[in-house]
């Protein structure tokens, strides 16, 4: 896959997992039927089936239901048995955005903790459009792959809606070929 494409899939990703979907993001996602047969082909047929209306909704209480309530995308609180979520250079993600000169602004975002899975694909980003490889492998290596793909596999089974559903497969199968592909 080439670097534009890596770079869009990452800041989709971490579109989808920062927040509920608003009007304008649904919009683009509804009308980008290609992007949907890429997500999988239940997403695409749920979203020609369906009142438009119907779809904003249930997906974004799906959304709600699974992300924010029920099975918070956070890295410590996956890997930590204790499901303590670690601040500061505690936690193992900021020390490695410190150890990379990566500089997150926690304040300037509702997320409130560097292990998000969005500020985690927002960083991949980040290495993508920088060209660093090595850093790319080791991220995934290290971070994203020892614990999200645990993470998706569980809450997959949490969601309601196609698109969730696929989205977690998608996202298993994005970040599993993409460190295949740069190693």
């Amino acid at each position: 896959m080439d670097k534009k494409n890596r770079v869009y899939l990452y800041a989709f990703l971490s579109r989808v997992f920062a927040d509920i979907i608003d009007k304008k993001f649904f919009e683009d996602l509804y009308n980008n039927e290609q992007l949907l047969e890429l997500i999988g082909q239940e997403s695409l047929n749920w979203f020609k089936s369906e009142n438009k209306e119907k779809i904003f909704e249930e997906i974004n209480i799906d959304f709600s239901t699974v992300f924010l309530m029920n099975a918070k995308p956070l890295e410590t609180s996956v890997i930590d048995s204790k499901d303590e979520i670690l601040v500061g250079l505690q936690n193992p993600v900021m020390q490695f955005y410190f150890e990379h000169n990566y500089d997150l602004n926690l304040a300037a975002t509702h997320l409130q903790t560097p292990d998000h899975i969005s500020v985690e694909l927002g960083f991949m980003q980040k290495l993508v459009l920088a060209d660093d490889i090595k850093t790319q492998k080791e991220f995934l290596k290290k971070h994203l792959l020892n614990w999200s793909i645990a993470y998706f596999l569980g809450v997959k089974h949490m969601c309601q809606t196609p698109f969730y559903k696929d989205i977690c497969d998608f996202t298993i199968e994005f970040l599993s070929s993409d460190y295949e592909n740069i190693s």
